[in-house]
């Protein structure tokens, strides 16, 4: 039996259907097929691109940055001589306080009711002086006195009758009474003194004598002037001997009355003994009355330091202005010392014992510059420094003189011919 016209069209409309749908099942399975070239240009990295920054005009400064402690300068033991004291070396008042100043002049200590005066001098006070002594420690006082203003005559190493009355000076200017000749010189100017009372004695007689011989008109008077002759002498030698006996007898300064420290004023930091004790080596230590601060740093950045450059101390939000005071080689490392330059009572006790932040410029620019990060600087076949600038989607070498690099930038000049301008995109990476 032979299809009729409706059961083909049918039959075609089937597998039209069938058809189509088989198209899409394979359009759509050949959208996924992916070969190995398109897999690895997929899946492997991206095409390096460039990273760039504008060059800057700033200003640049290299500085030293660090952390120190703060503390009171130089701490010395002050030690009191007490062997030329005929007495036991009794502390019988002014003991000081810890924290409190050591003056120049002015008496540190009392031992047996005599001060222990404070000088400023490099050599200690190893014994005791009086008029004829003769050194450098001679030199060293009169240098001291002349410095207080208290006139010791022509500053030499020899211990003049000046140096005694600068020395009686010293202590009225110190509330106490001028220390006393040993007794021995006393008497050997009284005795002195009686010689040249009995040579006037004796000169008027001779004169009275010779006056008479002459009166009564005698011829030969020559006996007579040589005893005035020989008077006259007699009294010379007696004035010269008392005026020795004085000088000897001038104001002395005993070994036990004077400490000398390297600088003054001082900061009392510890005291070692006490009122009614026995002075027995080291009375006191002390520091300098000044705070500073001390940082450690290495060889290489000691060389790029020197004292009276200018830093800065930062504490709890506070900036103190200071200078570097020293530089000092300390074992393998090196001390910097930076001293504020003036200090509240509020910021010293804030900087007292405490950790301190420390900044010390070592060189800056002279105002703004060009400048460029130092990842964008790299050296030429020539061995001098270049940079990459994109210009116009192409990137183009500029050579550079480069100068003070700080905090991860470089000061740079362009070099001949070259341009370089701030905004200028250069390439510090790929």
């Amino acid at each position: 039996m032979s299809a009729t016209p409706k059961s083909r069209r049918r039959v075609l409309v089937g597998v039209s259907a069938v058809a189509a749908v088989s198209l899409g099942i394979g359009v759509a399975a050949g959208s996924r097929i992916t070969s190995p070239e398109d897999a690895a240009a997929k899946t492997g990295p991206p095409k390096a691109s460039q990273i760039t920054v504008p060059v800057e005009k700033k200003a640049l400064s290299s500085k030293v940055v660090g952390r120190g402690d703060a503390s009171f300068d130089g701490a010395v033991n002050i030690r009191v001589e007490t062997s030329g004291m005929s007495t036991p070396p009794i502390v019988t008042g002014k003991v000081p306080a810890v924290g409190s100043t050591i003056t120049e002049g002015k008496a540190l200590l009392e031992i047996t009711g005599r001060p222990v005066i404070g000088l400023a001098g490099v050599l200690p006070m190893y014994r005791a002086l009086s008029p004829g002594s003769k050194g450098p420690d001679v030199l060293q006082l009169e240098q001291t006195l002349d410095r207080l203003g208290l006139d010791p005559g022509t500053v030499d190493d020899e211990y003049t009758l000046d140096t005694s009355a600068a020395v009686e000076r010293l202590y009225e200017k110190a509330g106490y009474e001028a220390p006393e000749p040993d007794k021995q010189l006393t008497q050997q100017v009284d005795a002195a003194k009686h010689q040249v009372d009995a040579a006037k004695k004796q000169l008027r007689q001779a004169e009275s004598q010779l006056k008479a011989a002459k009166t009564a008109h005698a011829k030969d008077t020559s006996v007579q002037q040589g005893a005035v002759d020989d008077a006259e002498q007699n009294l010379a030698d007696a004035q010269e001997a008392l005026g020795e006996a004085k000088f000897k007898a001038g104001t002395p300064l005993p070994v036990s009355e004077v400490v000398y420290v390297k600088t003054l004023p001082r900061r009392v930091d510890d005291v070692k003994v006490e009122r009614g004790g026995t002075v027995n080596g080291v009375v006191m230590s002390a520091s300098g009355a000044s705070l500073v601060v001390t940082l450690k740093v290495d060889a290489a950045t000691a060389q790029r330091l020197k004292a009276g450059m200018a830093a800065a101390l930062e504490l709890d939000g506070t900036t103190i202005a200071a200078k570097v005071l020293r530089v000092a080689k300390s074992g393998t490392q090196y001390n910097v010392v930076v001293a504020p330059k003036t200090l509240t009572a509020s910021q010293l006790a804030l900087l007292r014992d405490a950790n301190v932040r420390v900044t010390i410029p070592v060189k800056s620019t002279a105002g703004k510059v060009l400048a460029v990060p130092v990842a964008a600087l790299s050296s030429g076949s020539d061995g001098g420094s270049r940079v990459e600038v994109l210009r116009n989607g192409k990137v183009e070498l500029v050579p550079v003189k480069v100068g003070l690099t700080a905090d991860g930038f470089a000061q740079v000049t362009p070099a001949g011919d070259a341009t370089l301008a701030e905004g200028d995109q250069v390439v510090v990476g790929r």
